[in-house]
């Protein structure tokens, strides 16, 4: 029998409905009707809007639409427009080689704005980033998509592994794991957007995490299910907005 090692993270209060209903919404989003036909055109705007809002929560905030343009030559927004592009080619990879494409995504995110020997090369935390690798090369798909990059994706915001925007690349490894593990295999729940919507509650939820205590746990897990949540609605919102351009 396969056994769940975050299975005990269902019995704190409130987790396990707040993820269901998170996965209502995103199994609802993703039978919109402009995927249909015009799937390339939403994961382009979800890819980017994700990027923008990624860079934003480092504190490098810019109008989508002055970045659509490309005007905006901020090394951390054109590190996050990379690590955007740069998914899919790490999705196989990633339950494979986990250590290997956190220092990719770190090098896509942090070019130009560490030092270029800095590049992939951590910076502390490494016997619990080997914990964390573990988990995500071990997962058996017995976890919740959701829960297991939930997880991710704090322990890298915990941590801060790398020199720089390490937080691009905390977002980035819980987005590959949504994709990789078929919750969204097309790369179009952008969860940053959630994130920067309830921005506060983020960094607050982030820090309760760190503490370790099954509150602070479970206050980030009730944040990372509606800003998952929210990601769905505005996957719908873009759909919307790509059929009534065409």
């Amino acid at each position: 029998m396969l056994v769940d090692p975050l299975a005990p993270l269902l019995e704190l209060a409130d987790v396990a409905p707040a993820l269901a209903e998170a996965r209502d919404h995103v199994d609802a989003a993703m039978r919109h009707r402009a995927l249909r036909r015009h799937g390339g055109q939403v994961a382009a705007e979800a890819g980017l809007r994700a990027a923008v809002a990624s860079a934003a929560l480092e504190g490098h905030a810019y109008d989508v639409e002055e970045v659509r343009g490309g005007t905006v030559t901020d090394p951390v927004v054109q590190g996050a427009l990379r690590v955007a592009e740069g998914l899919g080619g790490l999705v196989d990879l990633w339950p494979r080689a986990p250590r290997q494409v956190l220092a990719k995504l770190h090098m896509l995110a942090a070019r130009g704005v560490v030092p270029a020997d800095d590049l992939g090369r951590l910076t502390g935390g490494a016997d619990r980033i080997d914990a964390l690798a573990g988990l995500v090369s071990n997962d058996q798909g017995t976890s919740s998509p959701i829960l297991l990059a939930a997880i991710v994706h704090a322990e890298l915001l915990t941590l801060r592994p790398f020199a720089g925007p390490s937080g691009v690349v905390a977002r980035a490894a819980a987005r590959l794991t949504l994709i990789n593990r078929g919750l969204d295999p097309r790369g179009l729940i952008a969860v940053e957007l959630g994130h920067l919507a309830r921005e506060p509650e983020y960094v607050g939820s982030s820090g309760a995490y760190a503490t370790g205590t099954p509150d602070g746990v479970r206050s980030w897990l009730r944040h990372y299910t509606n800003a998952v949540t929210a990601a769905a609605d505005e996957l719908t919102t873009i759909g919307d907005g790509v059929l009534a351009a065409v």
